[in-house]
């Protein structure tokens, strides 16, 4: 099973309909959080909302994972050595306030296991390759850094 997750705060219309597109050429079933449903949503299974027991049901069954650039379905993914395919919000096509998820995404494509789609026609042929990468908790390259200005700073409050 493919499982679509959209975040919590927007919908995000655009990652929903290429899926619900995609769907009838993918060998495993759709099932999606969609925020808001929509009729048009015929090809996948849409739940509006997610208690954390079913999010965690679905995740854990499902053999891959397509995703907004949300740090929260980033580190899902991860610590379930899911692949993942990540579709950035954009705000020129007011689905953020910013375009945060383009960074996040910049960040991210350089760790194992996540995939970044960065148009709907890329999230096709992501899909249509099949036997993606896993993501890992490897940690990913800034690490180290990170680790060691954190080491100063509780050291030397610098």
């Amino acid at each position: 099973m493919i499982f679509v997750t959209v975040g919590t705060q927007l919908p995000f219309p655009r990652l929903l309909d290429a899926m619900n597109d995609l769907a009838p050429d993918l060998s495993q079933p759709v099932i999606a959080q969609c925020g808001q449903r929509e009729p048009r949503w015929t090809n996948i299974e849409c739940h509006d909302t997610l208690t954390p027991d079913a999010f965690k049901t679905f995740t854990n069954t499902a053999a891959l994972m397509v995703s907004h650039a949300g740090i929260g379905s980033i580190l899902t993914a991860k610590s379930l050595g899911l692949p993942l395919i990540i579709l950035p919000r954009r705000h020129e096509f007011g689905e953020h306030r910013n375009d945060h998820q383009l960074a996040t995404a910049r960040y991210v494509q350089s760790l194992q296991g996540v995939h970044v789609a960065w148009t709907a026609d890329e999230l096709g042929l992501l899909l249509a390759a099949g036997n993606l990468e896993p993501a890992t908790n490897t940690p990913g390259p800034s690490h180290q850094t990170l680790v060691h200005r954190l080491r100063g700073f509780i050291e030397t409050g610098e």
